[in-house]
């Protein structure tokens, strides 16, 4: 997978700060048909919760909910989610997502490489979101002010970007460079070995 492609002309958008929230947040929790992600952490993050009455007081904790639970929203939908990471989930984030009975009987297809440190989220197969920002409320602009991340990225609609990253995301997800991998013997469970099993 070792490439430079020639340049030619895309529209991109950079995202910066709350940017990444308003942007790439948004456009996860309007998917209709996927939502491929790629990070090397794994964080819960919360997020604003649109189904308070509108007029409604908000505040505290109360005015936000999981992602995981838009997440599990959206399969109910019918909506396929992947997650690729490196990194063992925090221990909130898995502790939430163990509450939730669909994301844990196979909803969300997680998939762990070591070795994975692209950031990357495709929606839809039409919106991609390209960056520094792991998937962590710090990175993707949910923190205050001085609490985020310094966090820079593009977003694009880009036909020929989304074939080229959507065919890295799913060689990597279905384990096609497991083969050649040196740290294949530190896995728990190379994703070669998963995609046969599924």
């Amino acid at each position: 997978m070792d490439f430079t492609l020639a340049p030619r002309a895309a529209e991109v958008s950079l995202v910066s700060g709350r940017g990444h929230y308003e942007t790439v947040v948004e456009a996860v929790r309007s998917a209709r048909r996927s939502v491929w992600i790629a990070t090397a952490n794994l964080k819960e993050l919360m997020v604003e919760d649109h189904r308070l009455v509108p007029g409604r007081r908000r505040g505290g904790r109360s005015a936000y909910r999981s992602i995981l639970e838009e997440l599990d929203d959206l399969s109910a939908s019918g909506v396929e989610i992947r997650i690729l990471h490196a990194g063992v989930p925090s221990r909130v984030f898995r502790e939430h997502f163990d509450r939730l009975d669909r994301l844990v009987s196979g909803a969300v297809e997680l998939r762990r490489c070591p070795r994975v440190h692209l950031k990357a989220v495709v929606v839809d197969a039409s919106f991609l979101y390209l960056g520094s920002a792991n998937w962590t409320g710090a990175g993707l602009g949910a923190k205050g002010v001085g609490r985020r991340n310094f966090e820079l990225g593009i977003v694009t609609t880009d036909d020929g970007l989304l074939d080229q990253v959507q065919e890295i995301y799913d060689r990597i997800f279905r384990g096609a460079e497991c083969g050649a991998c040196r740290l294949r013997d530190d896995c728990e469970m190379p994703l070669v070995e998963i995609a046969r099993a599924v």
